[in-house]
């Protein structure tokens, strides 16, 4: 299989760096604020390249951290008067419980910053005695990005593209204005731990490089989270990391793209974050991943309106076939092998989700096609359907209830012209007045809606 490397900007054959066992890390939520589509699409597509990594018969130690001490957080804390340390936890236990509704399984190990503050200072006094950080007067520590001369090989600027129009705190105590924090002095008042420069806390991109190194040593596989990363939260990894080990620190980088909204990039200074709570009261959990797996990850998405909608009309499409086929044919006898070769076939290269999810229509189409054949291969094909694209968080569910789940959610207001018209309909089937049931009939065809009888009266419903 072949995963594009932002390291390399190529698609590279991937070769672990012990055969049969993937080491693999993505950057998590700083737990300032509630969990956003953003925070759920990453999520999301780690864990499908794990799930699919183990699927291809690697072990896979997967972790992912929670930041829960930062400046954003101490914000809060102050805006809020609630401890930082509490409004973190806080926090992160309402986000596990959204996260558990758009159901994006745990990670193999969850990280989190303030449970590592030794390994941290540990980290950072390495550093120092390497020579590529040091203590200000101000009870700061910096690392020395001249003592690391590979400074930039991923974002691919050189220092200067990369300072400008950067915000540089506390230039006057840094030996060069490209110079990153690894401890932060404490300010009256905030949350903060002893070390040998004073109380403190970490900076943000130390906590990554150092929790790694506590849970999987000096190297990993995959390293990955948004693009927006890259500079310069996943530039100062690689540069704290191996200035310490002398080793390449992650074989492989992958970014996932933003999400924008209408056109423009998410963020609450727009005020246009898309909270995933808020989402998943209107739509069904795989009705927001179809949505956002339509686009290669590796590109941004664009949250346009009606996206989630035209996403729940095809899955409510694909499991009325998948009702019809069970109910006609049972759960299939052999699953369809085909479809599980293509699928592999697809996310072998760089977990082409978008071309897997194109793919459907076509089967899809097949199947309502044998169905209205009465050939039972229909089932052989919805069982190979079912159990390949469970990986992508599709079709795991019982048809009828899935299907409820939907209607519950967006529940149809049904004029009261419409319901009139279908009682007279209701009545004249009664009296056999068959002329004047297919009268009505039409007229409320005419109105957008459509009824259908069934063994305890009717239903009636939106085209």
């Amino acid at each position: 299989m072949r995963i594009y490397n932002s390291l390399t900007r190529t698609k590279e054959e991937f070769i672990p760096l012990e055969e049969g066992k993937v080491k693999m890390y993505a950057c998590g939520i700083t737990v300032s604020g509630e969990a956003h589509i953003g925070h759920g699409y990453q999520a999301l597509i780690y864990d499908i390249m794990r799930k699919f990594l183990e699927k291809q018969g690697y072990k896979v130690t997967y972790a992912r951290n929670y930041t829960d001490v930062d400046d954003k957080i101490i914000a809060k804390s102050k805006e809020t008067g609630i401890p930082a340390d509490k409004y973190a936890a806080d926090m992160i236990k309402k986000i596990d419980k959204i996260m558990t509704e758009f159901e994006v399984d745990e990670p193999t190990v969850w990280l989190k910053a303030t449970e590592n503050i030794g390994n941290i200072i540990d980290f950072i006094e390495k550093l120092i005695e390497g020579g590529h950080a040091y203590a200000a007067a101000n009870g700061d520590v910096y690392f020395d990005v001249n003592s690391f001369h590979k400074y930039g090989c991923l974002s691919n600027r050189s220092v200067e593209d990369m300072l400008d129009g950067v915000r540089v705190e506390n230039g006057e105590y840094k030996k060069n204005p490209a110079d990153f924090a690894l401890w932060k002095a404490a300010k009256e008042g905030e949350i903060s731990w002893d070390s040998v420069w004073g109380k403190g806390r970490p900076g943000w991109h130390i906590e990554c490089s150092a929790m790694n190194r506590a849970a999987f040593g000096d190297q990993i596989d995959i390293h990955g989270g948004g693009k927006d990363l890259i500079f310069p939260h996943h530039e100062n990894e690689i540069a704290q990391s191996e200035s310490l080990t002398g080793k390449q620190f992650a074989k492989y980088w992958t970014h996932n793209g933003l999400i924008k909204v209408n056109g423009q990039k998410m963020s609450k200074s727009l005020g246009n974050s898309l909270l995933l709570e808020d989402l998943l009261k209107k739509y069904t959990s795989e009705a927001i991943k179809f949505a956002l797996l339509q686009t290669n990850y590796r590109n941004d998405i664009n949250i346009v309106d009606g996206i989630f909608d035209e996403a729940e009309k095809h899955l409510t499409g694909f499991y009325n076939i998948i009702k019809e086929t069970e109910l006609k044919f049972g759960k299939g006898k052999k699953a369809n092998a085909e479809i599980g070769k293509r699928f592999d076939a697809v996310m072998s290269d760089d977990f082409n989700t978008a071309l897997a999810l194109s793919d459907l229509f076509a089967y899809f189409k097949d199947v309502a096609k044998k169905l209205s054949a009465n050939d039972e291969t229909a089932a052989d094909d919805v069982k190979a359907i079912r159990e390949t694209y469970s990986l992508l968080g599709l079709f795991k569910k019982d048809a009828e209830s899935y299907l409820a789940e939907v209607k519950a959610k967006n529940p149809e207001e049904i004029p009261e012209e419409v319901i009139r018209l279908a009682k007279m309909r209701w009545q004249a089937k009664l009296d056999k007045n068959w002329a004047e049931a297919d009268r009505l009939r039409a007229q409320i065809d005419e109105l957008g809606f459509v009824v259908k009888d069934n063994k305890d009266g009717y239903t009636v419903n939106k085209k």
